[in-house]
């Protein structure tokens, strides 16, 4: 009996495993060679040096390398506010018993709290109230500049001594008031200081008048406080309180209470900041070049519109980040920089929000640039430019700015035409 060898039956097909290796193989090598012609047509490899490589010409639209000068601006976030709030230099003692309300606008002869029912007035200046201002008779308490002789500093005695025109105690520790008839308490001085024509200068633009502004309180000045006074609903004394104003460099915007009705007057008894709206940046304190007082920013609102900002101050005083705070990263220790804007109708109704701040950074003058586009990666390693006629040149990069990059090199000139990759 013949087996099925002998009968001559066909021969077992190869495996399949051999023509599937056959053809992974045919298909790496169309890939190499797609790889090499890509590489032929960028211009990649071989002599990519300063002079470049020829290659056939890419579609593209062209741009000619032009010189300018380049700005570097930078971006940071910003509040938008009215500033720190610091408290005001009250000198009053006893009991708060008014206090006004948080963002309310206080303006020169308004009242920015009462203690003891009495009212401490807001008035415009630089020197702080540091002594009673009145007139004098034989003694001033605290610093006295005089014209006349030699006082006794031993003075009179203040006990039982009443108003001249409303017949109320005057207060403990108050100059003596007086006039053309001041008695026979002493011989009359005056009290001379810059701090006197602070005052006057504030009574006179209050609309009391009928003295003359200068550095001595005399006794038609005195006349004139007491209009002012009972204007005040206070006793016509004559005389100003070390704790009866306050001042301040123009009108005050009410902040927070540190007290209140009721409660003691303390130093923090009430905050205040400038009426203007301003934009407060916590700028790293290892990149805060551009923060130089009279610069001038672009501050982003969140409506989209801009307006221009300066440099008011910059803090001298680096703070840590809070633990805890941004995202998890170590933050660089900040410094407050304060930005102040001068067209305030332009912020429109804001008074709170968080804005950017751009700022002028680095700068480079008469440089040549191209868009930042036509920068092309070589295969040898750094940034190189196609030109029109299909080389590559090797170029070196400088500032990158508004979307366009400085370059240099060798091979580089004003208008060359340079091909930006599609």
């Amino acid at each position: 009996m013949q087996t099925e060898h002998e009968r001559g039956a066909a021969p077992a097909p190869p495996p399949r495993g051999r023509r599937g290796r056959r053809t992974v193989l045919v298909a790496s090598a169309l890939i190499v060679v797609a790889a090499v012609a890509v590489v032929g047509a960028l211009g990649l490899g071989g002599d990519g040096a300063e002079g470049g490589s020829a290659a056939p010409p890419r579609s593209g639209s062209t741009v000619p390398v032009t010189r300018a000068t380049l700005t570097e601006r930078t971006t940071v976030d910003g509040q938008l506010g009215y500033g720190t709030e610091i408290p005001l230099p009250v000198k009053s003692t006893g009991t708060v018993t008014w206090l006004p309300a948080e963002g309310r606008t206080v303006e020169r002869g308004g009242t920015l709290l009462r203690v003891d029912d009495r009212p401490v007035v807001l008035l415009y200046g630089t020197l702080p109230m540091y002594r009673d201002l009145g007139l004098t008779t034989g003694t001033q308490q605290g610093t006295r500049q005089d014209a006349g002789t030699e006082q006794d500093a031993r003075g009179t005695g203040d006990q039982g001594r009443t108003d001249d025109t409303s017949g109320a105690p005057a207060p403990s520790g108050s100059p003596t008031p007086g006039g053309a008839g001041a008695g026979a308490g002493g011989t009359e001085g005056t009290l001379r200081g810059m701090d006197v024509l602070q005052f006057e200068s504030n009574l006179a633009a209050l609309g009391y008048t009928g003295f003359t502004v200068d550095e001595k309180f005399t006794d038609l000045t005195a006349r004139a406080v007491k209009r002012w006074q009972a204007s005040l609903g206070l006793p016509r004394t004559g005389t100003v309180g070390v704790g009866d104003v306050v001042y301040s460099a123009g009108k005050v915007r009410i902040g927070h209470a540190g007290a209140r009705l009721g409660s003691a007057v303390t130093e923090d008894v009430l905050t205040y900041t400038g009426t203007s709206r301003k934009v407060v940046v916590n700028a790293s304190a290892a990149e805060d070049s551009w923060a130089v007082r009279g610069a001038a920013v672009t501050i982003g609102l969140p409506d989209g519109t801009s307006v221009k900002g300066e440099v008011a101050s910059v803090g001298k005083k680096a703070t840590a980040p809070e633990e805890g705070g941004g995202d998890g990263g170590s933050e660089a220790p900040t410094v407050p920089v304060t930005i102040t804007i001068k067209d305030q109708k332009a912020v429109g109704r804001l008074e709170s929000a968080p804005v950017t701040v751009e700022y002028v950074g680095r700068e480079r003058a008469d440089v040549l640039t191209v868009p930042v586009a036509a920068l092309v990666a070589l295969a040898e390693g750094g940034h190189g430019l196609e030109t029109a006629d299909g080389r590559f040149v090797a170029v070196r990069t400088g500032l990158f700015a508004d979307g366009r990059v400085e370059v240099s090199g060798s091979a580089v000139r004003e208008g060359m035409k340079v091909r930006i990759p599609e």
